[in-house]
This record gives structure tokens, sequence and C-alpha cells, in this order.
């Protein structure tokens, strides 16, 4: 049964995959990065969530609202643990120096891995694409995995807007 869902998966998916890993090893060492850059990964995260409520469950029904409490959550915990200390602005280059850290990779692997699961799922029994009670936690999950990166590069965003304003155009830590 595994190759008969490895064999019929689209080769542009594993492409996907190898982007994800990519950019999760690279997330796990110290690097400055622009802020422009540092938009892509939560907004891949936040395609491929919101391609998988659609794709599986349309936005119809309690779907969406699932995911939105699910990405104000995610967003609200990022922001919360997201150490800003640890975040240094660069506004004379527009961007910023971040920690590595093995988080994102996993974070990224977690969502693709569900997203996965969950086609391949719905694929095999469709009716519980129909069923809040397979739907509601996998559009909250969803939801809180775009969440977490988009408050993350919330807080990394009002990191350096708050050393922007404060006119600095060398490096400075908040």
């Amino acid at each position: 049964m595994l190759q008969q869902i490895f064999s019929h998966t689209p080769l542009y998916v594993w492409a996907i995959l190898g982007f994800l890993v990519y950019r999760g090893v690279l997330a796990s060492r110290a690097r400055e990065v622009t802020l422009r850059k540092l938009c892509i990964i939560p907004l891949v995260m936040l395609a491929l969530s919101l391609s998988g409520v659609h794709g599986s469950f349309g936005f119809d029904g309690v779907a969406p609202f699932a995911w939105t409490a699910g990405a104000l959550a995610g967003a609200a915990l990022a922001w919360t643990l997201a150490d800003a200390r640890k975040i240094v602005a660069i506004p004379a280059r527009a961007s910023v120096r971040r920690p590595g850290s093995w988080v994102p990779l996993i974070l990224m692997m977690s969502i693709f891995c569900m997203k996965y699961a969950v086609a391949v799922t719905v694929a095999i029994a469709p009716a519980y694409a129909h069923a809040p009670g397979f739907s509601v936690p996998v559009c909250l999950a969803y939801g809180c995995f775009s969440g977490i990166f988009l408050g993350g590069l919330l807080r990394t965003v009002a990191v350096y807007r708050a050393v922007q304003s404060e006119g600095w155009g060398q490096t400075r830590r908040v």
C-alpha cells in the first residue's frame, strides 16, 4: 500500500519537500537574512496550510474558523516565546541576524507530513472530509503551524521596526 501511495505522489511534492529541508537546514545556523527572504518560509507554510484546508475540507463550514483559531493561537505562542534579545536588527542593510534553530525544520516537516497524511487519508476515505471530528483538529493544527511561522516573522519585524524607528543606521540589539 505504501508503494502505491508514494508512486501516485506527484513529483512537485518531492521538490517541495527538498526545498523545505534545504530551508530548514539553513535556519539551523545563525545567519544574517534580509526581511524579504525572511518572509519566504512563513508565506510558503501559509500557502501549504491553506491549500491543505481548501483541498481537503473547502472554505465553507467550520474549517476556516478552526484554521483561524489555530493561526491566532500559534501566532500568539510564537510572539510570546520568541526571544527578541537574540534578534539583531541591521537597518543599514534591511536585514536581521537571527540565531540558528532546528525548530523551523521540525515545524516545516510537521506541516508537510501532516498535509501529506491528510491528503492520503481523504483520498482513501473521502467521508473524513465531512467529519468534524477529523476536520476541526486538522484545521486547528494547520492554522497553529502557520501561526507559529507568522508570529515569529511578526516578532522579528517588530524588533527591526523598533530599531529602525530609533533612527539607528548601525547594528543594534533590542
